[in-house]
């Protein structure tokens, strides 16, 4: 009776790799040809090919968020999980940006009215010297009309 083969034996769960002698696993390890190191599994299941095309604002969202340094840098083409991580950290950032901007307009908006306040100013007192001169005006134009 012939050996199962290894990857069918007793006791060996089907679809789990197989384990490899510590002198051949990591950076070290060769597929036996002397092309270089031998790609595990995990490292071909994880690669992603560069399949989109990045247009100028996509460029532009891979510069401000710190990806490339350069357009130049930029490939032709870039993996699309490269370009959503870019586009979700410059969401971040302008989220960041707009926080910063509200607190300072808030600021501005307390110190305009402190001064406002200070020369006795109020919508009510703008309301009314509004009213009165929509009344005036509506006066002059009664009596410009001729009846």
């Amino acid at each position: 009776m012939l050996p199962l083969p290894l990857r069918l034996r007793p006791g060996r769960v089907r679809g789990a790799p197989l384990l490899r002698p510590a002198a051949l696993r990591g950076a070290a390890a060769s597929d036996g040809s002397g092309r270089g190191p031998a790609v595990t599994r995990a490292e071909q299941a994880h690669k992603v090919v560069a399949s989109y095309k990045p247009s100028k604002f996509d460029k532009k969202i891979l510069l401000w968020t710190g990806r490339f340094k350069t357009e130049e840098e930029i490939p032709p083409r870039i993996p699309p999980e490269m370009l959503d991580r870019a586009r979700n950290k410059a969401r971040v950032k302008a989220c960041y940006i707009m926080i910063g901007l509200s607190i300072v307009a808030c600021f501005t908006v307390i110190a305009s009215a402190k001064k406002a306040a200070a020369r006795h100013e109020s919508l009510t007192s703008w309301n009314l010297a509004k009213k009165e001169k929509w009344r005036k005006e509506a006066a002059l134009a009664a009596e410009s009309k001729p009846k």
